[in-house]
């Protein structure tokens, strides 16, 4: 999809099961003229549209991961809430952003692995936290932003 003053190798990977800024992801990117690979599981139905196409996976546990983990190359955009994925994404040179619009960095995935393994070892115990706030109308506004800047910054040092 990409062409003069485009991004002929980035691509935006989406670990598709659980985002919920799938609509926002494909607009911004059908500004700038970048294609869009919805990762997902059989369970789950994604309509591919112009520029995004679709990859289904089988339902276990971590196949979307997986796949995305081996398909995506330096330079693409991921977004995933997962931390593990987030790591490996960010070693192959990716740049990497959660659902709600946070930018992952190699200096800060470490804290944040840990602190995943802490709360799965609180949760084993019989502690659970309160889980994730509802997503609004104004978390799909602060990614659909912080998506926009992420490309306008990497447009700027093409």
């Amino acid at each position: 999809m990409g062409g003069p003053g485009n991004f002929p190798d980035v691509r935006i990977v989406v670990d598709g099961d659980a985002c919920p800024v799938k609509s926002e992801i494909a607009e911004t990117a059908s500004r700038f003229h970048i294609d869009v690979i919805m990762v997902s599981s059989y369970d789950h139905l994604i309509q591919g549209s112009k520029g995004v196409s679709v990859v289904r996976v089988d339902r276990s546990d971590q196949s979307a991961d997986l796949y995305i983990a081996n398909h995506i190359r330096r330079g693409d955009i991921v977004t995933t809430n997962d931390y593990g994925l987030a790591a490996l994404a960010l070693a192959k040179g990716c740049e990497v952003m959660s659902f709600r619009g946070t930018i992952y960095r190699n200096d800060s995935i470490d804290f944040m692995l840990d602190r995943r393994h802490t709360s799965a070892k609180e949760r084993k115990r019989g502690r659970y936290g309160k889980g994730p706030k509802p997503f609004t109308l104004e978390d799909r506004e602060v990614f659909q932003h912080k998506l926009t800047k992420l490309l306008l910054r990497l447009q700027e040092n093409e």
